[in-house]
């Protein structure tokens, strides 16, 4: 299965791969049809609200139910007691260990609460007004507690401890006493000290960031309804595979006796890829004999759902004169929020990855803070590191007077390289970028006055893992593809035109859509960059599974042996003279046939995906800073990456664009803000400044095509890497235009003010 073909081979074969047909979700969701998560109302719904907590650190004493279950209109009401308990255990791969002790107390408040807005108690009542009501009527008794809701706050000598009974891990031998540290990671590649000493140039810079949020429009949302130990659940996620087993995990079900349906999505970019709601949910239903909607507010998603992590980290770089890095190094603390979980690994391992340098030292810190428990964000942990990190390497070409591309060509890693953590680079593609980025027009201008011109690259893994996929043919001829992969960023148009080119037939005869739990195999999360590679291996795969079938009863028609028989261009054709002179069977004939002949055609597959390539991006942009008011104009960007081979070249470039634009909001604007009280000041639209479209230029995508050997199609992800040296890239533009490093992100005008009129030195 899935033959791989040469390069040359595959694009000669191609009908459909690489050209931009209609999508086919569009016209759904321009008209309002599409359904998403708040939008399912089975009879007899009831409506959910969550109790908060409004404060940053408390200890509950007693929580008293009795008012709330007992308030007209109200059919349930329950606590974090309502839920199960967990042993104390970290599970999973080294890079994504989870908790589930910690995991069911972020659903529900048990102890203690962690952060302002940690969920404590939720109702279910008949409309949204009684539930508000009753919420008023639940009586919790806390005892408030010092909190810390920075990285400094949280590390500092006898700080406030978020868990009393936490200790380091990975620390030998054991801390003497716990901390709001929760895990360090460290490894060497090489020997730094001698490549510091080899180097004419050493640059060392310490780097910050904001919290930020994902920005999803969509507020999360569900539906739960609870029928005599079976389970239906409505949900609006990245996954629903995934919600399945975390909902059945978290109120003690088994997964098989739920079936999760997957509405459309209205932007996850990882935020969507933990349960909130959804337990909360099936625990009233199951108290209330009654369907239950839960729809968070927006401020409910700002103060109790995950952002990014807030960052603390120091690069310190070594170079020759001539340009070739030596030795690198880098030591960072990022924030989980109230509880483990981190990406401080990623930043590790992604921070340097794009460079082929000797000799490293990564050291990462996983902090516990007073805020909502971080979740993924876009190449999670990535762009915080490579901000720093891109930021050094450009004070290391202007020591050295050296071109931002140059120094970046001079150290691209190639296939073959190691990396950091015993891996090696498996992929080319990254020395091609940069060489279209360097021959671009936009790169031979010069910027102009108060403009300035920055440079960065960048590294994310990417992924493979489990993806299934169920094909099967209509009697019609028509070829339907039912996956497991909430549409996020193209996959239905993608899956079925690697379904035309692997059937051979018109795009417009494959209708893809996404299913639900009982319909297809399982199918991991919507994220890493992986489903056109992951869940498009599965739909090829299946897709040749029915192939085979159909040349077998095309042999059984014929009455030859089925070896005898070609696939060829939708139809099935003797494989040669010898075989027989038979005309050939299209797709629409052996389907208007298949009845007669043996019955329908179709088939599945699922499989743990191997063989994914990973993604890297380079970019370059000039900005614009007024030095009267510190604001700052991205007036062009351009943006490079290599996807593979471009399934469908819109939605890639869309990718692109898309991580860029976030990436920008992450460089100026965006930022949690949070008061003295330990309480977030900007849990809205309003106060939480995301870019729109008239704050951004058009953003040109360079479509690099390298094709990864282990894919049938030649597919690489691209939905994050983009974003990873976006922040660096305006970073390094407005220290070119206003003559200042800034160091801490966001870069607000206020903070770029201060810097332009009360610094000498510009990389201070």
């Amino acid at each position: 299965m899935n033959e791989i073909k040469s390069p040359a081979a595959m694009t000669a074969s191609l009908r459909h791969v690489g050209t931009r047909p209609v999508r086919p979700d569009g016209v759904p969701k321009v008209t309002g049809a599409a359904r998403y998560g708040a939008d399912y109302s089975p009879p007899g719904l009831l409506t959910g609200a969550v109790l908060r907590s409004p404060h940053p650190h408390a200890r509950i004493l007693a929580i008293d139910t009795a008012r709330a279950a007992a308030h007209p209109g109200v059919f349930a009401v329950m606590t974090g007691a309502d839920l199960p308990d967990f042993p104390f255990r970290f599970v999973g791969p080294e890079r994504m260990q989870r908790n589930a002790w910690y995991d069911v107390r972020n659903i529900l408040a048990r102890e203690k609460v962690y952060y302002e807005g940690h969920a404590v108690a939720a109702v279910a009542a008949q409309d949204e007004a009684t539930a508000r009501a009753a919420l008023k009527l639940i009586d919790v008794d806390y005892e408030v507690l010092p909190f810390v809701v920075t990285i400094d706050a949280a590390i500092a000598e006898d700080a406030p401890l978020l868990h009393e009974d936490a200790f380091t891990r990975n620390v030998a031998p054991k801390p003497a006493k716990p901390s709001n540290i929760s895990r360090v990671y460290e490894d060497r590649m090489g020997d730094t000290e001698a490549g510091f000493a080899e180097a004419d140039v050493i640059v060392e810079h310490s780097f910050s960031s904001d919290p930020v949020h994902q920005g999803y429009i969509e507020p999360h949302a569900c539906v739960a309804e609870y029928n005599g130990g079976k389970a239906h659940l409505w949900v609006s996620s990245q996954g629903h595979f995934q919600m399945r087993d975390l909902t059945a995990a978290f109120t003690g079900m088994s997964s098989g006796d739920i079936r999760v349906t997957p509405a459309e999505i209205g932007g996850g970019f990882g935020g969507k890829t933990k349960v909130y709601l959804e337990p909360v949910a099936m625990i009233l239903s199951r108290k209330s004999g009654r369907p239950v909607k839960m729809v968070m507010t927006r401020s409910e998603v700002f103060r109790a759902t995950g952002p990014g992590s807030d960052s603390k980290v120091r690069v310190k770089l070594g170079a020759r004169k001539d340009g070739s890095i030596t030795a690198a190094e880098i030591e960072l603390y990022y924030g989980a929020g109230a509880f483990p979980g981190s990406p401080f690994m990623n930043g590790c391992l992604c921070a340097f990855a794009h460079y082929a340098i000797p000799n490293q030292h990564v050291k990462g810190h996983d902090v516990v803070t007073n805020r909502a428990m971080t979740c993924a964000y876009r190449a999670p942990g990535s762009p915080q590191s490579n901000f720093a990190v891109e930021s050094v390497v450009d004070m290391v070409a202007r020591k050295l007077e050296m071109d931002p591309i140059e120094i970046r060509l001079k150290n691209a890693i190639r296939k073959g390289d190691p990396l950091i953590g015993g891996r090696v680079m498996t992929h080319e593609g990254f020395v091609t970028m940069l060489e279209r980025l360097r021959a671009h027009p936009a790169y031979q201008r010069d910027p102009g006055p108060n403009r300035g011109r920055g440079v960065a690259a960048g590294f994310w893994h990417n992924a493979g893992g489990d993806s299934g996929a169920t094909v099967f043919v209509n009697t019609d001829g028509t070829v339907s593809v039912a996956t497991g992969s909430p549409d996020i960023g193209g996959s239905r148009a993608s899956m079925a035109i690697m379904a035309a080119d692997t059937f051979g037939v018109p795009y417009e005869q494959v209708h893809s859509d996404v299913h639900d739990t009982a319909s297809v195999p399982f199918t991991y999360v919507t994220g890493g960059s992986r489903v056109t590679f992951a869940t498009g291996k599965a739909v090829v795969s299946a897709s040749e599974k029915v192939i085979t079938q159909l040349k077998e009863r095309a042999a059984k028609i014929w009455g030859v042996d089925p070896d005898a028989v070609d696939w060829v261009d939708g139809e099935a054709r003797p494989s040669s003279s010898n075989v027989g002179e038979f005309e050939p069977l299209s797709l629409k004939s052996l389907a208007a046939q298949a009845t007669a002949t043996g019955g329908h055609f179709g088939a599945s597959h699922a499989e743990n995906m191997t063989g994914h390539a990973p993604g890297l991006s380079a970019m370059f942009c000039d900005v614009e800073v007024d030095p009267e008011t510190g604001h700052t104009r991205v007036v062009t960007f351009v943006a490079a990456q290599d996807a593979g081979q471009a399934i469908h070249p819109s939605y890639v470039e869309g990718q692109i664009q898309g991580a860029v634009v976030q990436g920008i909001g992450w460089a100026l604007n965006e930022g949690y803000v949070f008061g003295p009280d330990g309480v977030l000041q900007n849990a809205g639209w309003l106060d939480y400044r995301m870019p729109v479209a008239s704050d951004l230029p058009m953003i040109e995508a360079v479509v690099v095509e390298v094709p990864n050997p282990n894919h049938p199609f030649g597919v690489k992800g691209v939905a994050e890497a983009g974003m990873v040296a976006a922040m660096g890239c305006v970073a390094n533009a407005i220290r070119d235009a206003s003559g200042r490093r800034m160091t801490s992100l966001p870069i607000s005008p206020v903070k770029l003010l201060e810097a332009i009129e009360t610094r000498t030195d510009p990389d201070l």
